[in-house]
């Protein structure tokens, strides 16, 4: 049986839910190459965890993301091979209600795959409206671990209280958590601040994932309140909350330019300096070199500091997942 142990985890990891996003709304096989680069790219430079999800990519592309993934894997010849970490997500749908349905929607993933998924995480709780559903689920997770189909088996937003329930069920069974993924940024601290889940998965020796740690694109610069803005909700999301942050995207900028780096990798940086493993999305070449410019550097206590000060007086802050449980 394969140990969490064995999971090769970096410092960043990158978040395919950008390309799940896409083939949701439209997917151009022309991408496919310029896909392969950014993977070829993040993987030579040791950003060798992969994230994804198998509800990325709906009805006639469903599981496209993962398909896409595991062509990319395939086709890398490079160094860092080995390394290479790919993680996914299994939704809690409805209609999974027995814990042989997570066992056979991972082994789903794996076909898509071409091999076997590495990390496998349950997507959400159903603890807030379907209490009674969660725990087949969480069973069908660890039963995954036992039979050795997978490396390592985390989780993705569960506050504390969830998470120190399943863990104590796990460990029963001598299956350890490997990770917990969370909504994490500059603009979105609850999970750690205010649920201080950090500490918690430090106790229980759990690795904390950050995703969305660019909060949609707020933090790279790229918009401001006078627009332009993207379209749909998303717009009206960023024209009520780019007025309230003004103070951190100011605070955010000079520490970028003092540091020669640019907002972005300062953001990601930051999710580093808290013993996080952020993995931002990337869906071109240029976003994936902005992401790798976050490494093999530190902020220092003091930016760290006034951060950490212009994050929490922020009139506004980024929404939490609805599945977020405390």
């Amino acid at each position: 049986m394969q140990t969490s142990r064995e999971l090769s985890l970096p410092q960043m990891g990158c978040g395919t839910w950008a390309w799940g996003n896409r083939v949701l709304w439209g997917y151009d096989e022309s991408m496919d190459d310029e896909l392969q680069a950014v993977f070829n790219l993040c993987v030579s430079k040791g950003v060798t965890l992969f994230d994804t999800g198998d509800s990325y990519g709906t009805g006639k592309l469903k599981g496209r993301s993962e398909l896409l993934l595991g062509k990319f894997d395939r086709e890398y010849l490079g160094p860092g091979k080995e390394n290479i970490c790919l993680a996914t997500k299994l939704a809690a749908y409805p209609w999974r209600l027995t814990r042989q349905s997570i066992v056979s929607a991972c082994q789903s993933s794996a076909k898509r795959l071409g091999r076997n998924v590495d990390l496998a995480q349950m997507h959400w709780s159903t603890a807030n409206y379907a209490p009674w559903q969660e725990w087949p689920l969480l069973d069908g997770l660890a039963d995954l671990y036992e039979q050795g189909l997978v490396k390592g088996v985390g989780l993705s937003n569960y506050g504390p209280s969830r998470l120190k329930r399943v863990h104590q069920k796990f460990a029963e069974r001598g299956v350890p958590i490997a990770t917990l993924q969370v909504q994490y940024s500059l603009l979105s601290t609850y999970p750690v601040t205010q649920l201080e889940l950090k500490s918690v998965c430090d106790e229980l020796g759990i690795k904390l994932i950050a995703y969305s740690p660019l909060a949609l694109g707020l933090l790279t610069g790229k918009y401001s309140e006078n627009g332009p803005f993207p379209q749909g909700i998303r717009g009206l999301f960023f024209r009520w909350l780019l007025p309230g942050i003004s103070p951190l995207l100011a605070c955010l900028q000079e520490v970028a330019e003092s540091r020669n780096k640019t907002m972005s990798q300062v953001a990601i940086n930051w999710c580093i300096s808290k013993g996080t493993i952020p993995i931002p999305g990337a869906k071109s070449l240029d976003q994936a070199q902005q992401n790798i410019g976050a490494l093999d550097w530190q902020l220092d206590t003091g930016e760290i500091a006034e951060l950490d000060q212009a994050a929490a007086s922020v009139d506004r802050k980024m929404v939490q997942n609805i599945f977020q449980t405390k």
